[in-house]
């Protein structure tokens, strides 16, 4: 007969001693805001959908101020394929057509937006859920991208968006009043038009004008492996240029980085890229001494 491989349960005593273990980081990080970018299984998954939300919640409930940031890739490119359309990358950003950007809108900022809120609210937190129009919080305007092989060719990669600035205001008065924001990364330009942008850049830059303690953005890996697989555990700006110009950091990791980096050069005092796929790794990562995935320092 097989044995069940599940751990035997915890008794009341290593309960008490987990949380004695984890008070001096809840001491250390008490009214400091975190900017959790979240994305990849970590949001498709129902057993770490729900481990993410309690995450959250106890993170709020002990005095930490959590600010979610979500991505949500595969749920447009599942609504485009229902409209009979293929979703293009160039350089790891979405190309975005004005029909494209409509899917984008309803999809984060409906569909996705709301389902993130849902459980938040449903594990015990009070979620609040806003794109950067709300409170005019994220200006935009038309992404320059140039070729990477050759730079003085710009591509036109459609409605996708250049932060030009965020105006936190909305999401400190919702973090004084015991809220969660929740936030879809869709800027809006000087003529009210609609922006997609990177949800990795906008977490970046909002975790940067948030004077934010740490930016953990989850990922479906380990975090950043080299050519042979293996994690990098820390990773200095240097050593990122160079994994750039190999091809070891390619396509949609490169705007994750990249904006990591910014970050960590603006004076977040930690970033952090973890495997999502762990259950419960941000209250691994935050309030125990157990390192998960890489993180980048700005020298």
């Amino acid at each position: 007969m097989p044995q069940d491989p599940s751990p035997a349960p915890l008794t009341p005593h290593d309960k008490a001693e987990i949380l004695a273990q984890a008070l001096p980081y809840i001491r250390k990080f008490h009214g400091k805001t975190m900017v959790i970018k979240y994305g990849g299984n970590a949001m498709t998954d129902p057993a770490l959908q729900a481990a993410f939300a309690q995450d959250v919640v106890l993170l709020k409930l002990v005095g930490i101020n959590p600010v979610v940031v979500h991505g949500g890739g595969p749920q447009i490119e599942n609504a485009l394929k229902r409209l009979g359309k293929t979703g293009e990358f160039i350089q790891g950003m979405r190309v975005t057509d004005a029909e494209t950007m409509e899917v984008v809108e309803w999809v984060l900022g409906g569909e996705v937006q709301q389902d993130i809120v849902g459980l938040i609210n449903q594990a015990g937190g009070k979620a609040v859920g806003l794109t950067g129009r709300d409170g005019a919080m994220i200006r935009a305007q038309k992404l320059k991208m140039l070729d990477s092989a050759d730079p003085r060719i710009e591509l036109d990669v459609g409605q996708v968006g250049d932060i030009v600035s965020i105006d936190p205001s909305v999401v400190k008065a919702l973090q004084d009043d015991a809220f969660i924001p929740v936030i879809s990364p869709i800027g809006f330009g000087e003529n009210n038009e609609s922006y997609n942008i990177n949800a990795d850049v906008v977490a970046a830059k909002l975790a940067t004008v948030l004077n934010a303690e740490k930016l953990l953005m989850l990922t479906n890996i380990s975090g950043v492996l080299n050519k042979a697989g293996e994690l990098l555990t820390e990773l200095s700006a240097r050593q990122i240029d160079a994994l750039f110009a190999d091809g070891t950091i390619s396509g949609g990791m490169m705007p994750k980085i990249s904006g990591a980096l910014d970050a960590a050069k603006s004076g977040v005092k930690a970033v952090h890229i973890v495997d999502g796929r762990v259950p419960h790794v941000l209250l691994l990562e935050i309030l125990t001494d157990q390192a998960f995935g890489t993180m980048i320092r700005s020298s």
